[in-house]
């Protein structure tokens, strides 16, 4: 749930009562605050000077905190992606206060109306940021993309870039875009194709406000967006693939959902009158969505809510880590602007490219890492959580009497888990001798947004 159009601020209340609860911070420590004018006045001195490379940023048109910029050439039949990532760790010193501001944050934590970022907006969005208003020191991973998708990290330098533009998802040309753009994320897809990744970017929810009432709506991806996916992707698995060989890293690991998930799914699917033949498996029906159709785009969210969790794993010796929506060894590396984790992986990452001796700490720092970043995800899940329920009961004030069809999809001590068929809201009724994957018929008895609580009573 990232927007909310909301012009009357009715459910200002309830965002605020879910930012106290989770205690999200509504700025930084004065000490931190310090360290981090102090941190953007640095000027990078170990960094080469790569301002001749034509970068540029694609992101949301409203995204002032640039972890990545992107050039692209051809080499051969080959393509090299040239991804700079914001260079983090040149401001941030081990146990400043930064740096344990950061490790008590893990994550910038977004909510439909703002965000409380892991650094100071001074750094996040000003000095640390690729924005094309000046010169910035970055780490730029050259990742070379064969003609099948497969890819190889051939270097990694900190250096000095000056981005050419800041381009939006929305209103980008591909003239805007550099030549080879939308052949490499071909060229990554196909290659996911083959792998049978089940990697699929569902679509954003949106609430908005009309006369009388709200409505909840999906924002369809475009095609850019999921290109310039393919290109973190890219660098990603790279980095990954570089780490494993050099015995170090940290690793981004998921498990598909399990059995009991699946069946669920199958449930939801059919509350929302999509066709998924039994012989089909999750990941093959996954790949055929099409996020712009509001009930696949549903199903989407479900699938992604119904994983077991991705979370982190340090190397470790004759073990292969695995992200089975990705169905490679993954790591997160592209967005240290936002994940506390990546800033490490960077640095690991541009020792091993470049042949270096890694920090003498780094293994006890990714061992650390994975309890710090389960918390913040933790964290970070059950805000999302509360907000989906905000607009979910949001939607539904207002329809208290009225009557949904609905799919029972399952059971528990609390009364079965429903779907409702005519909007994508799941909830729990009292429900005796029913089975999942039954149609039942419930009543709306209460929507209340600020207790994000939505009660039902089983008609038929």
């Amino acid at each position: 749930m990232k927007a909310l159009r909301d012009p009357d601020r009715l459910l200002d209340d309830g965002l605020a009562a879910i930012r106290a609860q989770f205690r999200i911070p509504g700025s930084f420590p004065p000490e931190v605050l310090g360290a981090a004018e102090a941190a953007a006045r640095r000027r990078p001195s170990e960094h080469a000077d790569r301002t001749a490379v034509p970068f540029v940023t694609l992101d949301p048109a409203s995204s002032t905190d640039l972890d990545q910029a992107f050039a692209i050439e051809a080499a051969g039949a080959d393509l090299l992606l040239r991804y700079a990532i914001a260079d983090v760790a040149w401001f941030v010193r081990a146990g400043d206060a930064l740096d344990r501001e950061a490790w008590r944050r893990g994550t910038t934590t977004y909510l439909p109306d703002g965000k409380a970022p892991l650094y100071p907006p001074v750094l996040s969005q000003g000095a640390a940021s690729l924005l094309p208003d000046g010169d910035r020191p970055a780490v730029i991973f050259t990742t070379r993309v064969a003609p099948d998708g497969t890819v190889t990290l051939e270097s990694a330098e900190r250096a000095v870039i000056r981005s050419r533009a800041k381009l939006a998802y929305r209103t980008v040309r591909d003239e805007d875009l550099p030549t080879g753009f939308a052949e490499l994320a071909a060229r990554i897809a196909a290659a996911e194709e083959r792998r049978a990744a089940a990697r699929v970017d569902p679509p954003q929810q949106e609430v908005e406000r009309e006369v009388g009432h709200y409505v909840l709506r999906f924002r369809p991806r475009v095609l850019a967006e999921d290109r310039n996916a393919a290109l973190s992707l890219a660098t990603n698995l790279a980095v990954a693939q570089a780490l494993l060989a050099a015995g170090t890293g940290l690793f981004r690991i998921m498990a598909r959902p399990d059995l009991r998930a699946e069946g669920r799914l199958r449930h939801t699917a059919r509350a929302f009158g999509l066709d998924w033949p039994e012989a089909v498996p999750l990941d093959r029906f996954e790949r055929g969505l099409d996020g712009r159709d509001p009930a696949q785009a549903a199903f989407m969210l479900a699938v992604r809510r119904a994983g077991q969790g991705a979370g982190y794993a340090p190397y470790r010796p004759g073990t292969i880590p695995w992200h089975a929506a990705v169905a490679a060894t993954y790591a997160h590396a592209t967005a240290p602007l936002r994940r506390l984790a990546d800033r490490y992986v960077v640095q690991a990452a541009l020792s091993v490219a470049g042949g270096g001796a890694l920090a003498a700490d780094t293994s006890d720092i990714f061992e650390r890492l994975p309890a710090v970043m389960a918390k913040a995800e933790a964290r970070d899940g059950q805000i999302e959580r509360a907000v989906i329920d905000l607009a979910e009961a949001a939607v539904l004030s207002g329809q208290e009497g009225q009557d949904f069809d609905a799919i029972v999809t399952d059971l528990g001590e609390n009364g079965a888990r429903i779907q409702l068929c005519e909007v994508p809201v799941t909830a729990r009724v009292a429900a005796h001798a029913v089975l999942p994957g039954a149609r039942i018929r419930v009543r709306l008895a209460a929507a209340d947004p600020l207790g994000r609580t939505l009660s039902f009573s089983r008609i038929a």
